[in-house]
């Protein structure tokens, strides 16, 4: 008997952002596999690695509503509100968004940014 076929990629997602790469293996709002599962945005998805449950997926990211930039779903990278928004277009239309996305986009800016591989050297 043949053994069940692992999905096959489809392509490479590549965060416009983040540069974080990652094969999916779909992309759309309703993935292979899944019962009565329905995205609210197009986005990459690929199967979970964790799982050999083929019911369990990914999403790795979608473009952004605004400029189409391909983004990931990083909280440093874009946000979802109805639509998918990178960052960057957030922080340039933030007063169109409601007060507490202001609020929450506001904290954002004051936390530093943690890249990794991008750490200080603490030692003294």
């Amino acid at each position: 008997m043949d053994a069940p076929k692992a999905a096959q990629p489809t392509g490479e997602f590549t965060c416009q952002l983040c540069g974080l790469t990652a094969p999916y293996t779909y992309y759309g709002q309703k993935p292979p596999n899944t019962r009565s599962i329905v995205l609210l945005e197009e986005g990459y998805v690929m199967k979970d690695p964790f799982t050999p449950d083929k019911d369990k997926f990914l999403i790795l990211g979608s473009h952004c509503s605004l400029c189409s930039k391909s983004v990931c779903v990083g909280t440093e990278c874009s946000l979802f509100y109805s639509k998918r928004f990178c960052l960057p277009c957030v922080n340039e239309n933030l007063k169109a968004f409601p007060l507490e996305i202001q609020e929450d986009m506001n904290k954002r800016k004051a936390q530093p940014k943690s890249f990794p591989g991008k750490k200080k050297d603490t030692r003294t």
